[in-house]
């Protein structure tokens, strides 16, 4: 009886522990049962990479504070988010991505997906608050940032840009790519590793690629398209796909690229063009160029600005690991104000 009442007592307090309020921003608050679920799922992303367990939970244990610091500027992008009442383009996007999984696995129903989702340990509801929090998070920094960078250049700094960066205005190495797609979603990850394994042996062995893609793709209408895709510059691939091809010739394919919790991708080569030196001024990449060069500041101000005119106030048992992270830009601005 002791024992039991022992064991009550010590959930109880384990329970008061896990809801502890580890800061408060406005009206919302970030809990330590928050912060260990984003660090089990840190932990489990990592031994999906590769990494065994101890290693991923070492890797994150030095790293508390700035979670925390991620969480709470989090919470205030997504207060910003109903600021701007953006609630429902969010739900459509969470929507749109549920129909493409679905149409993707070839269920008729998105009650018949969230059944195999659940027969694979996926939980519907936290996908979709997963994917809520992301997209909410790029419609306010493409509406509060992204646009206004774009379109704050004169048409003489555009041209002041051009003349000094002519050379990244040249015409730019491309390819032209088809792909199979093979998703995760409702399967074993390792099943469908060794399904796109299987299909770059065959494709290499002399299989024909359109039937292929019309029996195993997972993209909607991909028999129709043919797995064409569009033509990319070669330097803005992503570093996974851009290795992938590397040294790939038209009609060859890449070995399976897998993109993390979707699916797997291969790539089949179907056009290469070289790279030239002549330069032609185009307002839009232009544009493109000079917002990528000052996007990190802005985002930085952005995020200063937010918690400037937010009320934030962290746990005293946290604040010394927090503060420091949180805080960074707006100690580095008094300090440069200060000299």
């Amino acid at each position: 009886m002791f024992a039991a009442a022992g064991s009550a007592v010590a959930q109880e307090t384990e329970e008061r522990v896990v809801d502890e309020v580890i800061a408060q921003v406005n009206d919302g608050v970030i809990t330590l049962s928050r912060v260990k679920r984003e660090m089990k799922s840190l932990v489990e992303a990592g031994v999906e990479q590769g990494k065994t367990r101890e290693a991923a939970e070492q890797e994150l244990s030095g790293k508390k504070g700035e979670l925390i610091a991620s969480l709470i500027n989090e919470e205030l992008i997504l207060q910003r988010g109903k600021e701007l009442n953006i609630d429902r383009e969010v739900d459509q996007s969470v929507n749109q991505r549920f129909l493409q999984v679905m149409e993707q696995n070839k269920l008729k129903t998105l009650d018949a997906l969230f059944a195999e989702m659940r027969k694979n340990n996926v939980d519907p509801d936290e996908i979709r608050e997963m994917w809520r929090r992301q997209i909410t998070r790029e419609f306010v920094i493409q509406q509060d940032v992204q646009r206004k960078v774009y379109w704050e250049a004169t048409p003489r700094e555009l041209q002041e840009y051009f003349n000094k960066n002519k050379e990244r205005f040249s015409k730019p190495e491309t390819v032209t790519l088809s792909e199979i797609f093979l998703g995760f979603a409702g399967r074993s990850e390792g099943s469908v590793r060794q399904r796109a394994t299987d299909i770059v042996q065959q494709l290499r062995g002399g299989a024909d690629f359109l039937k292929l893609v019309a029996e195993t793709s997972d993209r909607p209408n991909a028999a129709a398209s043919g797995g064409k895709l569009e033509e990319y510059d070669v330097k803005e691939l992503d570093e996974k796909f851009a290795k992938a091809i590397a040294g790939k010739k038209v009609g060859e394919y890449t070995d399976p690229i897998e993109i993390d919790q979707i699916g797997v991708v291969i790539l089949k080569i179907d056009a290469r063009s070289a790279a030239s030196n002549e330069s032609r001024f185009d307002e839009n990449a232009v544009r493109l160029a000079m917002m990528q060069e000052k996007l990190p500041e802005a985002n930085k101000k952005f995020y200063a600005k937010l918690r400037e005119e937010a009320y934030i106030k962290i746990n005293d048992s946290y604040r010394p690991e927090v503060a420091p992270i949180l805080f960074a830009e707006e100690r580095s601005n008094t300090k440069s104000d200060n000299q």
